[in-house]
């Protein structure tokens, strides 16, 4: 038996850090929705008790150092699975980008290999052990939009926002989270992002004011450290998306855009900018 399952991107609608917590951790306060810009995952059990990763990519890890085979690990070791899989990761979403790519390949596999192995696991024990793998397995696992605090792995599931378009664009860097974060300075912050407006305008599904409430905080460090993000953010308000700002720790760019009419010209502009610019719309 083969099992399939869809592991789509998430942005950040807005995204604030809090403080840095005693265990190492920030302390933040996010609002994630995903978009349709998915890895693939085929999930196959196998006559020895291993655990092996394929992809068409040439540019990810196939062993310890990939999510996806971590996350079979631990549901192997926690739940005394004493069988083989077989993951084969049809690879779409960008990595080091913003977009929880890897997050989003573990959580698929737990939901996958719970259903492989018929091991009855609840979607709020899955949430659970994707914690052990990353903040922001736990939301990929339920996906649809969250408010997620703690560390971000304490979600809170709200309405989704309005339809449209979304731009994804990606220069052609990678970006470390940890290092982003390590130069993060809370108590430097003039402005913080308002939760409770972005909250408003999800509620009353209105586009505009959620284009105007968009906010992410660590723009003021991957910014200075990437001129690159910048120029593409720029180029993206002048080329007429509606609301744009950076996913995660970056460098991934978005852009909503509410009218068709528009996507096509942002898209080509972009291009000039980098190859991987991708148009999808969001997962509601």
């Amino acid at each position: 038996m083969k099992i399939y399952e869809k592991a789509p991107a998430k942005i950040n609608l807005l995204l604030d850090v809090l403080r840095k917590r005693e265990d190492g951790f920030h302390e933040v306060e996010m609002i994630m929705t995903m978009v349709d810009l998915a890895d693939r995952l085929e999930m196959e059990e196998l006559p020895r008790d291993s655990i092996m990763i394929s992809s068409q990519a040439g540019y990810i890890p196939l062993d310890e150092k990939n999510l996806a085979f971590q996350a079979a690990k631990l549901i192997k070791d926690r739940y005394d699975v004493r069988k083989g899989v077989y993951i084969h990761l049809d690879k779409k979403i960008p990595v080091a980008a913003g977009l929880a790519g890897g997050s989003s390949d573990a959580a698929a596999t737990l939901r996958g290999l719970n259903r492989l192995w018929g091991l009855g696991i609840s979607e709020a024990e899955l949430c659970v052990l994707g914690a052990e793998l990353g903040s922001d397995v736990p939301f990929c696992v339920t996906g649809g939009t969250a408010i997620a605090t703690g560390r971000g792995e304490k979600l809170e599931r709200i309405s989704n926002p309005p339809q449209c378009w979304v731009v994804l664009a990606k220069p052609p860097i990678n970006v470390s989270t940890a290092d982003v974060y390590g130069k993060f300075r809370a108590n430097e912050l003039k402005q913080h992002p308002s939760k409770a407006n972005m909250l408003n305008a999800i509620s009353h599904g209105s586009f505009t004011d959620i284009c105007e409430n968009l906010g992410n905080v660590l723009e003021t460090v991957t910014l200075q450290l990437y001129p690159e993000v910048l120029q593409l953010k720029e180029s993206m308000e002048r080329l007429g998306a509606d609301g744009v700002l950076m996913s995660g720790s970056g460098p991934t760019v978005f852009g909503l855009v509410s009218k068709e009419a528009k996507v096509s010209r942002i898209y080509n502009g972009l291009r000039g900018y980098c190859k991987e610019v991708y148009v999808v719309r969001m997962l509601t």
